[in-house]
């Protein structure tokens, strides 16, 4: 029973955190570009500490339990998988058709034929999929210790983040249906990446550490190569690093409390 109570726990959470959170950006009043740098900002604080706090450090302390390994083996086991989890991401923004609201189009020419909206929808399951893999391989330890904290912190960044994305598709015309109906999908990409992640760790013996250090990384690389450089665009930055910090404090903060 717990076993599939975990399973669907991360799945329905990762899902629906990034949908709720685009509700209230579907008002009649357009979202102030200071108001979406701050949420951004908060947004990569909490992934940053829980990557941190949540993933990286229960990771060294796994290598170091299961494996009986030295410290710097276990550090060195975990920073391959961080340098694994950035790789891949680069991988997937290389060869994956996307569109940034910035930054433009990446990813395979063959495919920006897709309709834009599509190509926004791939942008941004490519930022959940790895907060999914991360919620799901917690989950799939069976350990609240170690799954408590990264739900609630990837749930938390999933609210300003669903507000952000809404805002931002209908600051490009999208209507009100269109910009809720992307962050549904997206949610859903994250909720099956959580499965991904939960039936991965309870079915493979040994990959939890190695799991955790890999979707650290992935999520080190989103917050670096996206977040940030999307929060700092215009000339809010100094608010944007407010977020940033308060995020960040907030995540170490559920992670020490929820973790003990």
């Amino acid at each position: 029973m717990l076993f599939w109570y975990s399973a669907f726990l991360g799945a329905f959470v990762t899902a629906v955190s990034t949908s709720l959170g685009a509700l209230p950006a579907l008002g009649k009043k357009p979202i102030k570009p200071r108001t979406q740098d701050v949420l951004l900002g908060f947004s990569a604080g909490v992934m940053l500490a829980a990557t941190c706090f949540s993933l990286l450090v229960p990771s060294v302390n796994l290598f170091r339990q299961r494996l009986s390994t030295a410290p710097i083996t276990a550090g060195l086991y975990a920073s391959l998988m961080v340098l694994a989890g950035g790789v891949f991401l680069h991988l997937c923004n290389k060869y994956i058709p996307h569109e940034h609201f910035v930054r433009g189009r990446e990813g395979q020419a063959s495919g920006l034929h897709l309709k834009r909206i599509w190509l926004f929808v791939f942008a941004i399951g490519l930022h959940n999929f790895p907060e999914g893999l991360a919620v799901g391989s917690g989950m799939g330890s069976l350990d609240a210790q170690i799954a408590f904290p990264i739900l609630a912190g990837i749930a938390l960044q999933d609210l300003p983040e669903g507000f952000v994305v809404a805002a931002a598709l209908m600051s490009v015309q999208y209507t009100r249906a269109q910009s809720l109906l992307v962050t549904i999908l997206t949610g859903l990409v994250e909720g099956v990446a959580a499965l991904v992640g939960f039936f991965a760790t309870t079915h493979v013996q040994g990959i939890l550490p190695w799991a955790l250090a890999f979707c650290g990384g992935s999520m080190l690389y989103v917050v670096s190569d996206e977040i940030i450089p999307e929060s700092h665009r215009s000339d809010f930055a100094k608010e944007a690093t407010v977020g940033l910090m308060a995020g960040f404090v907030l995540m170490m903060f559920l992670d020490v409390a929820l973790g003990n």
